[in-house]
């Protein structure tokens, strides 16, 4: 399985880059960066272009995959909605309808959030956007996609959150991992990057993932 990553400086990037690289099944990942990064590793390939969801000039880089993994999640503090939709929304949306012309057999994971609008109508800007963006990807015709809307994920494995309150936060709660762990809301990176290998591999008939949902495929596979 060869799989293109968005997104792997961010925390749930990184998961699933590291589980990625430990899977004998995976044969190459190629991230997508706007910067290089320090990762190394023989199934490891980066591609730097200063705007991300522009392929044009790499397609022939970026076809014969079998997944795309669009980790990219940014806050919504203190940006407007416009701009909060070109990232969220516009630049994803480009990125996703040129990969599945040039790779039709492609799975899409998509890292949405918990509380995503779906009928794109609340009160809340970033959960619109993100409802909006999740339709998007589930009209295009991708042979399989995936909208994961987890809750509380615990860093493990050195993963790092990029957003220096929620590195705060785990420090604080630390103590309490083996508590939080056993709740259903809350699943550990490892766990995550699990689930998203295994949509890319098997898929299943539930198209938007909730926490819960999420959590219970996590135990399964590790059994």
């Amino acid at each position: 399985m060869k799989v293109i990553l968005y997104g792997v400086t961010g925390m749930v990037g990184q998961l699933a880059l590291r589980e990625s690289l430990r899977d004998p099944e995976v044969e190459q990942v190629l991230a997508i960066v706007r910067r290089p990064t320090t990762n190394q590793h023989a199934k490891y390939q980066e591609i730097v272009l200063p705007d991300i969801s522009d392929l044009s000039s790499i397609q022939e880089k970026v076809t014969g995959f079998d997944a795309c993994f669009y980790l990219i999640g940014v806050s919504s503090t203190g940006m407007s909605e416009a701009d909060y939709t070109h990232i969220t929304y516009e630049m994803t949306i480009k990125a996703a309808a040129q990969l599945v012309r040039l790779n039709p057999n492609m799975k899409m994971i998509y890292i949405s959030g918990m509380g995503a609008d779906s009928t794109e109508q609340g009160k809340e800007m970033w959960a619109r956007v993100e409802g909006k963006t999740e339709n998007a990807l589930l009209r295009m015709p991708f042979k399989g996609a995936y909208m994961l809307r987890p809750a509380a994920i615990l860093p493990m494995h050195g993963v790092r959150s990029k957003t220096t309150q929620y590195r705060m936060l785990y420090n604080v709660i630390k103590p309490l991992n083996p508590l939080l762990k056993r709740m259903k809301s809350v699943i550990t990176s490892e766990q995550l990057g699990q689930v998203i290998l295994h949509l890319a591999k098997t898929g299943t008939t539930k198209e938007v993932l909730e926490k819960e949902m999420l959590k219970e495929m996590a135990l399964s596979i590790q059994r």
